[in-house]
């Protein structure tokens, strides 16, 4: 840049020397021949300049984008690695939400922030550089002056870069908790739609929007400020650069040609260097700002890739012992959770289990069970006291070498988003296809697997949710056993297996924990009768060991647990169950080869209303074994939900895809801007103000252009004139410093206002059409909670490329250029079109640099949204993941996901630099071309030479504000692309709307439910029959329970009836009223669900509640009150903090039991006519579960009451109970008259029965 500043200032002296040898004002003298061949000596000297540019350009920003594409790449995978290897009490302490922004947002930021942009920006600086040493070696004294006003740009960039470093800190924060909320809402959109919570959601996380917003209008206002002070220091330089240079030039005025220090060219090459220094300081502004939000972005992430975790997984230190026996000692521990330092959970506990010895761990909910499980796992370290192995602390062996020598069964089972065999696989890597299916096998699971059309290479979708909940459990089981561990851990390992499974399965299970250290968690106690040792635990501390019979003869606390359990079941019939066992087999044998062969639907049902007593997962309000919300969002639909199992299980696009691959986007919304434009139109108003001020801002470079030329003409008139002329335009000048400075401010500042609301707005409108589809919806395979998250926080972010301060620099770029081209033309139409002819080629080039890389956008997105996915399923999976020692396994899925966009990339940075070196040579071509013919028409007398200065000046800053313009293209075509998908997203329209006001309304219902020949096929797999005519008709008031063996069609009615779908053929009827017709909002506050996975989100406990009626304010006195029907009242009150106690993400600060009663209080809240139970009391343990029985029972009083049960003991007083087969009901009656039947029901009773004994 300091060369053409010279060249340009030896031009001038050519310039004005040749007009002063015209009018015989010197001695000196200058033919026209002279003239013209030095002007075109300096001219093609300028196109050599162009062409470095070119070169130069190109090596730049290829190899900055090349850094910062293999850089992002580095962070992610480290960010990955770091945030994989943390131990679990840092989880417990963070939302994982958190990290679905940050995996997408704030690494994009990051690349942003390190790539071209550094390169241009250091281009900037070393200019400046070299500008201020040419400008000083040239002339000192006038350099000096200019530079005095240095001190204030420096320190106005220095105080605006801080401050907005910090603000943009404070703002991504804000922003990660939006995309927390979003995450923990769509992971759970089951629950949020069954509540009625769409609108709350909506409000909770436009809450969150707020504080983003006003930081970053805050940020705005920094950079608006900081623009500000720049350009009027720029111009006030001018003012004073010019009256002091002439002074300078009039002082040397009469000396001799070699004695002269100062002459217009000196002046020139002074000025510019120096100013252009100034300039070049002024235009890092917007770099800066980049810089700043991708600190602010890089600080959160590199504070979470320097963390080194208490307890490392990826570690290699530690003892890896040759061989392991499996004894296990717990001495004199105590343990309080992480995230709840002050209440104590384990408080002495001391326990010795032999090798090879099963233990079952008993007691009631939240009294430490599952704390032991996570404790040997060694998800956490002990306050106090020890657990060993073979003798060894724990804290001394290796953390991987220990986890992969122990199985792991939860209650809540988590599967991922890959094919069953895959699934089974993560339990040992290495694994043949042989040893798959023989864990399948010991598992019961591989007959069902069998019948797939996919068999094991069957996708189970995400979080698992295309099979039911007893098929997961038992792949889960399949992929414990398949590592052949030494210690196996089975928390409630057969909870969630109908009648017919569970028996098999269990004798499966105490199959292999033969020669294995077994330690078991139940609140079923007739599944550990057989065990070694029972442990019974209360409040932290170990009460009772002994065998099954030794602790009912001391009558203690088993003694009453056991008591309470089996009372249902004394007062059952007095049929021989041993004779009614053995008849019952034959049927039982058709039923297995039913299920072999396919013909029974493979939908595991989730328990019914008690069917299994799930665990508590014990572990007092630290409960956390499991962070993947298994909760509603499997709840209801895991039952019934193999429908949808076979759904991603064979076809791929078979089904709506509701958001279409990239390609068809385009030719499917309408991506113009005008929609964005129109979108906008709550911002007109600043973009208005905003507009006109760039607008305006933009002349100011033409106007320079115009009085440059007249105070350089003002050199070639007589010397007594020139003073005062000097002062005039000094005065302009000065005035345009003013101007510049209010402009520029109030340009940036209202575009900032006007991007930072659009784009607040645009993801609340975003999340909320979101939350407006049906389940068909999120079913769908490409709508994953990763994947909409990552649009939900990168897409609106990228529009405010096309809305933010950078459309302020698009319209002072487009004003300055439509002015240059006025002036060049006003000032001589010849050499005007001269400067026309180099307008397209920039524009072309302006063109194919957006074409690259919205190109590069496209494929970028899709890299990141895979990879987002795999990182944010693992994140949210976390407890199975370590308990797998599978971080390294997703670390390398995530690598993979991001290697193909990678390669793209770095492609695409080569052909990116070309087109920008291209853009930016024309500078010095177009200035070299003007030069060249202005100075032939100066020497026809056809032009005055202050003319074409003005021209010259005009098409030098009209095609550096291109550049800029070309510089900043990426953010326009990512703003388009990002738009296309908005766009796209908010045309959705689903075909059960929750928010329409469409449909009947009732203000009171009776109850009446009817379904009448209801044929019914999940969306996503229409072939795969579910429903096949099934009739019911259940009167207001009745208790009717529906049986049947996994995959029959339980959990499907349910979902029906709450219309989370639509039957294919037939009618749903409440109250006479076809749901269809109904108001689905109206529909959905009349039924009261409890499932079997609660689902709790991360407010307090009393808020959990109240989210059970979600029309009205929270009123404490019915929370209570609720709370006190669930048997959960008095549990919350011993808390520090009561009902206001944080119930953690995704409530895993509670037990499983302690979680399933406040979703007990939560449905009873809202004192709904349907009750739907599925499994409700699952989770809780003996004592809780007889009282809160009966607050079920009194609770169905007065209500239609549903229940979903495998546990059959559970629903023998319901008014009628119906079995359905195939999608049918094939029987139906009272307890005791299907009892006489001995049909399907005899069978189910009786297997259960011969499995509790």
């Amino acid at each position: 840049m300091p060369a053409v500043m010279i060249i340009f200032g030896k031009v001038i002296d050519k310039l004005v020397l040749y007009d002063l040898t015209k009018k015989n004002l010197t001695n000196e003298t200058m033919t026209t021949e002279e003239f013209l061949h030095e002007t075109t000596n300096l001219c093609i000297w300028n196109a050599c300049c162009g062409v470095a540019f070119l070169i130069c350009n190109y090596i730049m920003v290829s190899f900055f984008s090349l850094a910062a594409s293999n850089q992002a790449f580095r962070i992610r995978c480290m960010f990955m690695s770091s945030v994989l290897k943390q131990d679990i009490g840092w989880y417990d302490t963070n939302e994982t939400g958190d990290f679905a922004s940050r995996i997408t947002g704030d690494l994009q930021r990051i690349q942003d922030g390190i790539g071209e942009k550094v390169g241009i920006c250091i281009s900037f600086l070393s200019s400046t550089v070299l500008c201020i040493a040419v400008g000083l070696y040239y002339g000192w004294k006038l350099g000096l002056v200019i530079l005095s006003v240095t001190p204030v740009l420096t320190i106005a960039m220095a105080v605006m870069s801080k401050v907005q470093a910090s603000v943009s800190r404070e703002e991504m924060q804000a922003y990660g908790k939006a995309g927390a909320v979003a995450e923990e809402v769509l992971s759970s959109i089951r629950t949020v739609f069954a509540f009625g919570g769409e609108r709350k959601e909506i409000q909770r996380y436009d809450s969150c929007l707020i504080p983003a917003r006003s930081k970053g209008v805050k940020r705005g206002l920094t950079t608006a400020l900081g623009a500000a002070i720049t350009w009027f220091c720029i111009f006030a330089g001018y003012a004073l650069a010019f009256w002091y240079g002439v002074k300078l030039i009039l002082d040397d005025w009469d000396k001799p040609k070699d004695e002269k220090e100062y002459t217009g060219g000196t002046l020139i090459i002074v000025f510019f260097n120096v100013m252009s220094a100034s300039m070049f300081i002024g235009q890092t502004a917007p770099y800066f700002e980049a810089f700043a939000i991708a600190r602010g972005a890089a600080a959160k992430i590199y504070s979470i890739i320097d963390r080194e975790p208490t307890i490392d997984s990826s570690s290699e230190l530690g003892l890896k012992p040759e061989s392991l026996d499996g004894f296990i000692r717990l001495k004199e521990v105590f343990f309080n959770y992480p995230a709840r330092p002050t209440v104590p959970v384990l408080r002495g506990v001391t326990l010795d289990i032999q090798p090879g010895e099963t233990v079952a761990l008993v007691g009631p909910s939240g009294c430490g069970k599952s704390t032991i499980i996570q404790l040997i796992l060694r998800f956490y370290d002990t306050e106090s006291g020890e657990v060993k192995l073979d003798g060894y602390n724990v804290k001394d062996l290796n953390v991987g070498w220990l986890r992969d020598h122990i199985g792991l069964v939860g209650q809540e089972p988590v599967l991922f988003s890959t094919t069953i065999a895959e699934n089974i696989k993560y339990g040992k890597q290495d694994a043949t296809q042989e040893e798959i299916e023989k864990a399948a096998k010991i598992a019961n699971v591989h007959s069902f697997i069998d019948t797939l059309p996919k068999k094991y290479d069957t996708l189970v979708g995400e979080r698992g949710t295309q099979l039911s909940g007893g098929q997961k459990q038992r792949i889960a089981i399949a992929r414990a056993l398949i590592k052949n561990p030494k210690i196996l851990l089975l928390d409630e390992a057969t909870s969630a297996l109908d009648t017919e499974s569970e028996s098999v399965v269990q004798a499966a299970l105490d199959e292999a924990r033969q020669g294995r250290t077994t330690v078991v968690v139940a609140h079923r106690l007739s599944t550990i009768r057989t065990a070694d040792k029972i442990v019974v635990l209360k409040d932290g501390e170990v009460q009772e060991v002994g065998t099954h019979d030794e602790l009912m003869l001391s009558k203690g606390i088993y003694f009453e647990l056991v008591s309470t359990q089996t009372k249902t079941d004394e007062e059952d019939d007095e049929i021989d169950e041993l004779e009614e066992i053995e008849k019952s087999m034959p049927k039982l044998d058709r039923r297995f080869s039913n299920l072999s062969n396919g013909s029974v639907e493979p939908i595991d049902g989730l328990p019914g209303v008690v069917n299994r007593q799930l665990s508590s997962a014990g572990s007092g309000i630290g409960r956390q074994m499991s962070i993947t919300s298994g909760g509603y969002n499997r709840q209801i639909s895991a039952l019934s939900n193999f429908e949808r199992q076979m759904s991603n299980i064979s076809a791929g696009k078979d089904g709506a895809a509701m958001i279409d691959d990239e390609e068809e986007l385009d030719k499917k919304v309408d991506p113009s801007k005008l929609r964005l434009l129109k979108m906008s139109t709550p911002e007109w108003p600043y973009a208005l103000v905003g507009g006109i001020s760039a607008l305006l801002m933009g002349l100011h470079f033409p106007a320079f252009g115009v009085v440059f030329g007249d105070i350089i003409g003002v050199l070639s008139k007589d010397k007594d004139k020139i003073p005062d002329e000097t002062d005039y335009l000094s005065l302009l000048f000065l005035l345009m410093a003013i101007s510049s400075g209010v402009l520029t401010f109030l340009q940036i500042f209202m575009f900032t206002i006007a991007g930072e609301k659009l784009t607040s707005r645009l993801r609340k409108m975003v999340f909320s059409n979101i939350l407006a589809q049906d389940m068909e919806f999120f079913d769908h395979p490409k709508n994953s909670v990763g994947s909409l998250c990552s649009r939900l926080t990168s897409d609106a972010s990228s529009v405010q490329g096309a809305t933010g301060s950078r459309i302020s620099t698009l319209l002072q770029s487009l004003s300055t250029l439509v002015a240059s081209i006025v002036l060049a033309l006003w000032y001589n139409y010849k050499i005007g079109l001269v400067v026309l002819a180099f307008i397209p080629a920039v524009l072309i080039g302006a063109y194919f640099e957006g074409r690259v890389v919205s190109s590069d956008s496209k494929s970028e997105k899709k890299g990141t949204e895979k990879a987002s996915k795999v990182a944010i399923e693992a994140i949210e999976s976390i407890r199975t993941v370590a308990s797998l020692h599978e971080e390294r396994t997703f670390l390398k899925q995530y690598h993979d996901a991001l290697v193909g966009p990678h390669r793209k990339s770095r492609l695409k940075s080569h052909v990116r630099g070309i087109i920008y070196g291209f853009a930016q040579g024309l500078q010095a071509f177009a200035y070299a071309g003007t030069m060249y013919y202005g100075s032939i028409l100066v020497s026809e007398d056809d032009l005055k030479y202050s003319d074409l200065l003005k021209v010259l000046e005009g098409v030098m800053i009209g095609a550096m504000m291109i550049g800029q313009s070309v510089a900043l293209a990426p953010d326009y075509q990512k703003a388009k692309v990002s738009a296309v998908r908005i766009f796209k997203l908010l045309d959705l329209r689903p075909k059960i709307d929750a928010f329409s006001k469409d449909g009947n309304t009732l203000d009171d219902v009776q109850g009446y439910i009817h379904f009448q020949k209801v044929h019914f096929n999940y969306p996503s797999r229409p072939r795969v029959k579910i429903l096949r005519g099934l009739g019911l008709d259940i009167e207001p008031g009745q208790t009717v329970a529906l049986v049947g063996s996994s995959g029959c069609g339980k959990s499907t009615c349910v979902q029906l009836l709450q219309r989370f779908y639509d039957a294919d053929h037939g009618s749903v009827m409440l109250d006479e009223e076809n749901v269809k017709d109904m108001n689905v909002a109206n529909l959905r506050s009349h039924i009261g669900v409890v499932s079997q996975e609660p689902v709790l989100f991360s407010y307090s406990i009393a808020e959990n509640i109240a989210y059970g009626d979600n029309t009205r304010e929270m009123d404490m006195n019915r929370v209570m009150e609720a709370a006190r029907q669930a048997n959960i009242h008095n549990f919350i009150t011993t808390l520090p903090q009561g009902y206001d106690t944080p119930v953690g993400d995704k409530g895993t600060q509670l037990s499983g039991g302690q979680k399933q009663r406040v979703a007990i209080a939560r449905a009873l809240l809202r004192d709904p006519k349907v009750l739907l139970l599925d499994e409700a009391t699952s989770a809780l343990d003996a004592e809780s579960e007889k009282i809160v029985q009966d607050a079920l029972d009194r609770a169905s009083s007065g209500r239609t009451c549903l229940i979903i049960a495998h546990r059959l003991t559970t629903i023998q007083n319901a008014d009628v109970i119906m079995v359905i087969h195939k999608g049918k009901v094939v029987e139906k009656g009272t307890h005791q008259e299907l009892l006489n039947k001995r049909g399907h029901y005899y069978n189910l009773h009786n297997t259960q029965g011969g499995t509790q004994q």
